[in-house]
């Protein structure tokens, strides 16, 4: 399959390189050329499908380096409330009733929501994970799983298993890394489990850390360490890793952070919506520490949308640390694609350049938020929004476009079977 997209403004996201116009030739989901410049098609050249951009923006996709996708059943149902009495009287009851179909439906309703936010790819963390998969395979879309085992289910074995299976096949759209849930609902033993597994593999480890106070104050109470330093002492990130949250830290958690290469995911809206607090991400930026955007689950946000992240993960910046300079749109660009992808293990999604992966979206110029042109970069990130996406690209195959999805399914088909499924589990 081979498509030229055209006449187009093109962003690569390489370092220090400017917007310039030219066209994107792609050959079996892999970018082959980037051409500097307008005009006809190369002579003796044919493709199958040529797309004119009509002078709008091409760049890589949006990396979602932290949700729960299967959790759309619950948007908007359980709001308003502090985050331990939200997870354990709200949410976990509710995900008890899932069922492998439900995960299928769900996950499929998250895909569409990602592509409509120029999202290319999720680092996803659920059980049923193979039921994810089938929606993720059919609708053509990027996942990365992450293990999420705890105290309440699943093994170290359960996580080799699916580290192995996942990884198994070199260009697939699914892959795999190692996680579990957090400090706070797993024990030591299966903690040093994870980390005599990720010895063997020389593989990262993922968590959920530093969310709230509570959840610091009460690791320090049973460890008398951090939860960062607990679980670096317990050797779980020997081999870098990624943070998701990451809000409150001390000092020294900076310095294992650092020394550790481990990626911080930042969760603005969720962190906003349920109080836990802001996330020090100028201070991890300054320190060369690497930070990725994600959305975490519709249950928290409640909405799986990178233009609202993007905006209050520099805006919260500015407040915090009282610089209107902090953290300005092309670092934020880079969080929310670069370092989103590397966070995500996607060293080859990262950037538009021959050989990458033809993930991109196309960025609508024409629309009033988008006017004047003085800069397009501080245009998606100060006053971008989803109806700027005008085309969203997996693997070289158009998911999105003005509107319509290619996903194999239909949209209404994906809407009845979410609501009936909330209306079973929820009685809403």
């Amino acid at each position: 399959m081979r498509t030229r997209i055209y006449n187009a403004k093109i962003l690569t996201m390489e370092e220090g390189q400017q917007i310039f116009d030219g066209e994107i030739h792609i050959e079996n989901g892999r970018i082959t050329d980037v051409v500097c410049g307008t005009g006809e098609a190369e002579s003796g050249k044919t493709w199958d499908t040529q797309i004119n951009a009509e002078g709008n923006l091409v760049m890589p996709g949006f990396k979602n380096a932290h949700t729960h996708s299967p959790m759309t059943f619950l948007r908007s149902y359980a709001d308003d409330m502090k985050l331990q009495e939200w997870l354990y009287e709200k949410v976990f009851p509710a995900e008890a009733e899932l069922t492998e179909d439900d995960i299928y439906w769900l996950t499929k309703l998250a895909v569409m929501e990602y592509l409509t936010s120029g999202i290319t790819s999720a680092f996803d963390m659920y059980k049923l994970k193979h039921e994810s998969a089938r929606a993720a395979e059919e609708t053509g879309f990027r996942m990365v799983f992450c293990g999420d085992i705890n105290d309440f289910g699943g093994t170290v074995e359960d996580v080799e298993n699916d580290y192995l299976k996942y990884n198994k096949k070199k260009d697939s759209l699914l892959s795999y890394q190692i996680g579990f849930h957090a400090e706070y609902t797993t024990s030591r033993e299966l903690m040093e489990g994870l980390a005599a597994l990720a010895d063997k593999y020389k593989a990262p480890v993922y968590v959920h850390c530093s969310e709230t106070k509570r959840e610091v104050e009460e690791c320090r109470e049973r460890s008398g360490m951090s939860p960062v330093a607990y679980m670096d002492f317990l050797g779980l990130f020997c081999h870098g890793g990624g943070l998701f949250h990451g809000v409150h830290m001390d000092d020294s958690d900076f310095d294992i952070i650092k020394a550790r290469g481990i990626y911080v995911v930042t969760n603005p809206a969720s962190n906003l919506k349920l109080a836990s607090g802001i996330a020090p991400v100028k201070r991890y930026l300054d320190m060369g520490i690497p930070v990725a955007i994600g959305t975490d689950g519709p249950a928290s946000n409640n909405c799986l949308d990178m233009f609202r992240e993007m905006f209050l993960a520099t805006g919260l910046q500015k407040v915090l640390c009282d610089d209107p300079e902090a953290v300005p749109a092309m670092d934020v660009l880079n969080m929310a694609v670069v370092n989103g992808a590397h966070a995500m293990g996607l060293h080859d999604c990262d950037r538009i350049a021959p050989g990458k992966r033809a993930d991109l979206i196309m960025i609508d110029l024409m629309q009033p938020n988008m006017q004047p042109i003085h800069n397009i970069e501080k245009n998606i990130v100060y006053s971008g929004s989803k109806q700027n996406v005008k085309m969203t690209m997996i693997d070289g195959k158009v998911l999105y476009r003005d509107g319509r999805f290619y996903i194999g399914e239909t949209a209404e088909k994906i809407y009845e079977n979410a609501n009936r499924i909330s209306e079973r589990i929820l009685g809403v």
